[in-house]
């Protein structure tokens, strides 16, 4: 047991959860071998309190350091925003400018607002959705974040959140009275959105979703949605939190050419500064100004200054398309290595975002053996690879390369078919579970 791991066992006791992110619970992982806490961060490298050195693999900070960790530039910018004063009884005119941006990369839209977390905005483009329809009910698909609205799915059936990426999220202290408020339906299921709408006749005002996570749009899919949105006057929300700026400079749905009322930014927005933006179509987003929808630290500084650093950063250098190519890249090694080791494996997600999937009945302790594997060669590996622009050739093609050797050891262990013989400490936690100390 490392210092971290130490920290994280006292962490367990003092902090509910352990973390303040499921995202980043060790459990989730590696258990009791994860490197819970680091000390510096820098490109892709990452040192931990041991002063263990890794590249990493599994997150890039959530999905958020599309740049790379404390990228010069954008530090810069903030730095010079923090000694002009991050705060003020005045507002800061970058507020200004970063709206702007948006809507200039987004011509369809004509508002936008801003918050800190994608949660929150996801909720605030709820409360103007439900503020400009009048009406309660939303239909959705994927994952929106831990507030009330998203939550009541779980209290008529607990499983109804189960299909929407994370299993097993408690209701627990979400009011009953929101009971049949949220219903879900799933990606590419178009007959299931059109059964929701013919069952709640006159009652859906909001339909939330991602354009695009693991798979994409069937052939007529969004299509059908934005139309179906039109029919029964509700307010369309893309929630683009994870897929904004991945693909393109912008919303994912700028490539599919379908609009929404609302879309919905957060995590790359900022290079890890907390920044979330809401923009949409005047006639919607003025419903905001019927409703209270205001908080104190929207309006400091440094969000707004790292966002434009960030966006100015992404155009200079074409920072998607690098982002699509290290993602093919890692996504031809782990194909060409599963071949050549007669592993199976799946493989979801756009390039920038892609995720492995190891296709075997015990698919979660082959998931933490090669964790595990990569961990001592200096990778922190989870199932997901967020790519970013700190990344090179070199860095990926080192890491197929060790890749591979782990996939032999896999291979092995898959031969003996005793894969908990290779494990060291605890298999890996999919989705949500309460933590004991």
């Amino acid at each position: 047991m490392g210092v971290s791991q130490e920290l994280y066992k006292k962490a367990k006791k003092i902090i509910p959860g352990g973390t303040q992110l499921l995202s980043k619970r060790p459990e989730k992982f590696l258990p009791n071998l994860w490197p819970a806490y680091y000390s510096k961060a820098k490109g892709c490298e990452v040192w931990d309190l041991d002063g263990n050195h890794y590249y990493d693999f599994a997150q890039m900070g959530v999905g958020s350091c599309i740049i790379g960790y404390a990228d010069e530039d954008i530090n810069n910018a903030v730095n010079e925003a923090i000694n002009n004063s991050s705060m003020c009884s005045l507002n800061a005119p970058e507020e200004v400018l970063l709206a702007e941006k948006l809507i200039e990369l987004h011509p369809w839209a004509e508002m936008v607002r801003f918050s800190k977390t994608g949660g929150e905005a996801c909720a605030i483009a709820i409360r103007i959705a439900r503020a400009s329809t009048g009406k309660d009910k939303i239909a959705f698909c994927g994952y929106h974040g831990w507030h009330d609205w998203y939550l009541a799915a779980n209290l008529g059936k607990a499983s109804n959140l189960d299909g929407q990426l994370l299993p097993g999220l408690e209701p627990k202290g979400v009011p009953r009275t929101l009971l049949n408020t949220i219903l879900p339906f799933s990606y590419n299921d178009i007959e299931g959105l059109k059964e929701i709408v013919n069952n709640n006749p006159n009652e859906i005002g909001v339909i939330i979703m991602e354009p695009q996570r693991e798979v994409p749009p069937h052939p007529g899919f969004l299509e059908n949605v934005r139309n179906i949105a039109n029919e029964i006057g509700a307010v369309l929300i893309f929630d683009e939190v994870t897929s904004g700026f991945r693909m393109n400079t912008g919303g994912l749905h700028m490539i599919y050419n379908i609009f929404p009322d609302i879309a919905v930014f957060g995590k790359a927005l900022g290079n890890g500064f907390p920044i979330s933006a809401i923009i949409g179509k005047k006639e919607v987003m003025d419903a905001a100004q019927d409703t209270f929808i205001s908080s104190t630290f929207w309006t400091e500084r440094i969000g707004f200054v790292a966002a434009l650093a960030t966006l100015n950063k992404i155009e200079k250098y074409n920072v998607t398309a690098k982002l699509v190519e290290f993602g093919e890249m890692i996504n031809e090694g782990w194909k060409q290595i599963s071949l050549e080791n007669n592993i199976s494996i799946k493989i979801n997600g756009i390039p920038p975002l892609t995720h492995i999937e190891f296709e075997y009945p015990n698919s979660l302790e082959i998931q933490t053996l090669y964790a595990q594997e990569m961990l001592k060669k200096g990778y922190l590996i989870g199932a997901s690879v967020y790519s970013t622009f700190a990344y090179n050739e070199e860095i990926i093609n080192k890491f197929i390369e060790d890749s591979n050797e782990v996939f032999k050891i896999i291979r092995k262990a898959i031969d003996k078919n005793n894969i908990s013989e290779y494990i060291e400490g605890e298999v890996i936690q999919a989705g949500f579970a309460r933590l004991t100390q």
